[in-house]
């Protein structure tokens, strides 16, 4: 899979380091710019690099990983966001990722370094510069494929604007203290590359949602994975069950007493179990298990629940949702 928006890769002479093989880490000249640890709430990541390398997905990731993300922020107005005073005095103070590149309004290599640097030494927080580069030749595929027009690039080819932008931000890339190639990254090595070097002590886990669903109102759009318990006997066809709901006792005793459940609920969680790492291991943050029977009433709801329950005592975080249960009627 391309990462489809910022990268770098070794071009004649240029000592460029791979994110994978070697940390992703450039050598910082001496003069970067200063800060002062300050914990989470104290630390910014400025993302930065050629068009097209990754920023706006850097930003996405560096989100998941607990910063507030902030695209295109004029110059000007870095300094008043990291000052600006929290509405709660009790709320705790969000590390921050901002994104600045050449499109940024009053943009400039030398008067952005002069403003991080001043930022960095009057606020009292723990400032970062990560540049992200790119091979030209997956640049100019990219902005091919995507049909966008580089910022450079409107009224000259899109190479020439290619080469004007790299020689424009220079003096960052020396400057930055984190060079990431993205030329050759999928996106999870991508997230990988930018946890290893910004990741947060409270880093927010895998979150699981687990929805139960009809499958007469459609598959929900949003899950990961999709069981379907419509081979189990159906408590519609009990009178005494029918008006009830899977969250009722007697309907789960009743679906756990189906030949078929034990070996599927079996199954099912030796299936799930070794999944959740590595979902981790990629960079997933979200997984969404969804649960299908006919009517989203029944069997589906119930088998949602117990898998709820199973995956809270292994630790998990999982919300619950039954998405079709006042609109269902049969299972």
């Amino acid at each position: 899979m391309t990462v489809s928006t910022d990268a770098p890769s070794a071009r004649g002479g240029e000592d460029v380091v791979s994110p994978l093989s070697q940390g992703g880490a450039s050598a910082r000249a001496d003069g970067g710019p200063r800060s002062v640890p300050d914990g989470d709430g104290g630390r910014v990541v400025v993302v930065t690099g050629m068009s097209g390398a990754g920023k706006t997905l850097a930003l996405k990731f560096l989100e998941d990983l607990g910063y507030e993300a902030v695209d295109n922020l004029p110059l000007t107005l870095v300094g008043p966001l990291l000052g600006a005073p929290l509405p709660n005095p009790n709320q705790r103070r969000r590390p921050i990722a901002i994104g600045i590149d050449i499109r940024t309004r009053d943009f400039g290599a030398s008067t952005m370094l002069a403003e991080l640097d001043r930022v960095a030494a009057g606020r009292g927080v723990t400032l970062r510069l990560l540049f992200l580069d790119c091979d030209d030749e997956v640049l100019a595929r990219r902005f091919t494929e995507t049909r966008r027009l580089h910022p450079l690039a409107v009224e000259r080819p899109l190479g020439d604007g290619i080469a004007h932008e790299r020689q424009l931000i220079a003096p960052l890339r020396g400057r930055a203290d984190v060079v990431l190639d993205t030329s050759n990254l999928r996106p999870a090595e991508f997230k990988t590359a930018l946890t290893g070097h910004f990741g947060l002590e409270r880093a927010a886990p895998l979150v699981l949602f687990v929805t139960s669903f009809s499958y007469r109102m459609g598959l929900p759009r949003e899950a990961d994975l999709v069981f379907d318990a419509r081979f189990l006997s159906n408590p519609y066809y009990d009178a005494a069950l029918r008006p009830l709901t899977g969250r009722d006792t007697r309907v789960a005793s009743y679906i756990d007493a189906d030949a078929a459940f034990a070996p599927f609920w079996t199954s099912l969680t030796q299936m799930i179990g070794p999944m959740l790492p590595r979902f981790v291991a990629e960079g997933r943050n979200y997984l969404t298990i969804a649960i299908g029977c006919t009517g989203g009433r029944h069997r589906s709801v119930a088998v949602a629940e117990k898998l709820t329950g199973w995956l809270r005592q292994q630790g998990q975080k999982v919300d619950l949702r039954h998405r079709d249960l006042v609109e269902g009627d049969t299972a």
